[in-house]
């Protein structure tokens, strides 16, 4: 595609993203501030998963004022599951900035909005070109996708050095007098048209400007540097029981023994900062899960614990590695709580786990956690089919 194809290719995918555009709540406004927590959500995240915590978000936090306002634990907790926290604490930080330095107004030039905490050069480009209609062109993995195509570009799409090369075509492709809206619709191409597999290329309102679809090679590109293999780690995690003790010192009767469970806060900064979990830790080299169980909550809460009893095994996937984690029911058995390496740790009631935002790995197992409702000072599990007796495949 040359430069004298550029009008035609911008008013047929405007005049096709008119008609066929997916209804979107943050597509109804101009609200800067509902576009903001729109377009952070979407970062690493499908349009899907977003809808549902988009809305459960600005119906709670409706303006910037209130996020600044908020208690970040507020923000996890109405953040818990989309994943990616950094962007949920970034989002809080910038919101206070806002408030206290730029008189809570979300800042309707470029670099100004770019300073904020967590606002990259795609961020700052979708906000400003659909809230303020200011002409910067905004660049994902989808756009990317398109426009190698577009121009037939064998760079890797996944190449640091590449960036620069993709936002210069996107620069030039860019509808000046429709910035936000011909954003939108490159963003829109690439989600449901030009697909990473299988692109419905037939009907393609801009295949007649593909040098990729017109010389049948759209299967070629875009070009990605192969991965290195993601690492798998080994966890051990443990929930422990403390007892609830009359004031004469004997334990509550029941029909089930009533109590609280530990919980540590992980720290502010840092993978999944700020949200809650039990204790644990990876395993060390022919270590077994029990013991490295033991050892976690000896060194980050400083407690023994005693009767150990295996719950559950879950499974886990981050963007650049995965997790197995081995869980255990224990009993307290002595010790003062004092924190290495969490910032917070709280003794609350099994119930009370709904009012702390944790990672996803915890919450598939919580629903096992609840149905047993306390202690498992009972349960023997099959030894032979134990998976936490396997030593650590830890690398």
């Amino acid at each position: 595609m040359t430069k004298k194809d550029y009008p035609h290719f911008q008013n047929a995918l405007l005049d096709w993203f008119q008609t066929y555009q997916r209804e979107m709540p943050w597509r109804n406004t101009r609200n800067p501030y509902y576009i903001w927590v729109s377009e952070v959500m979407l970062q690493q995240t499908q349009v899907k998963k977003v809808m549902a915590y988009y809305q459960k978000f600005i119906d709670r936090l409706p303006t910037v004022q209130q996020l600044a306002e908020a208690e970040l634990q507020t923000v996890l907790k109405l953040w818990e599951g989309l994943g990616y926290y950094t962007r949920a604490r970034n989002l809080h930080k910038a919101a206070k900035i806002i408030v206290a330095e730029l008189d809570g107004k979300i800042p309707n030039d470029y670099t100004a909005f770019r300073k904020l905490p967590g606002v990259g050069d795609y961020s700052a480009a979708a906000v400003q070109s659909i809230a303020f209609n200011a002409p910067y062109a905004a660049v994902d993995g989808n756009v990317k996708r398109v426009l190698a195509r577009l121009f037939y570009m064998k760079t890797p799409i996944n190449e640091a050095s590449a960036t620069k090369r993709f936002q210069e075509k996107a620069d030039a492709l860019l509808a000046q007098e429709a910035p936000g809206t011909f954003n939108q619709a490159m963003m829109e191409l690439g989600a449901t048209v030009c697909r990473p597999q299988s692109p419905t290329c037939i009907v393609c309102p801009v295949h007649s400007c593909c040098q990729a679809f017109q010389t049948a090679r759209q299967d070629e590109v875009p070009v990605r540097r192969k991965a290195k293999p993601i690492p798998e780690y080994h966890l051990a995690v443990g929930v422990i029981h403390k007892i609830a003790v009359s004031e004469g010192g004997l334990a509550e009767s029941s029909e089930e023994p009533q109590g609280e469970i530990l919980i540590t806060q992980r720290p502010l900064d840092g993978l999944l900062g700020g949200l809650w979990e039990f204790p644990g830790g990876r395993l060390t080299e022919g270590e077994t899960a029990e013991e490295a169980c033991h050892r976690h909550i000896a060194e980050t809460v400083n407690l023994a614990v005693e009767n150990l009893t295996y719950l559950t095994r879950v499974r886990h996937a981050f963007t650049h590695f995965k997790i197995v984690v081995d869980v255990f029911q224990c009993d307290y058995q002595a010790g003062e709580v004092a924190l290495n390496g969490p910032i917070d740790a709280k003794w609350i009631r099994l119930e009370e786990l709904e009012q702390y935002p944790f990672p996803r790995a915890h919450h598939k197992f919580m629903p096992m956690l609840k149905e047993r409702n306390g202690f498992v000072t009972s349960f023997q599990p099959d030894k032979s089919r134990n998976p936490a007796k396997t030593t650590s495949n830890h690398r």
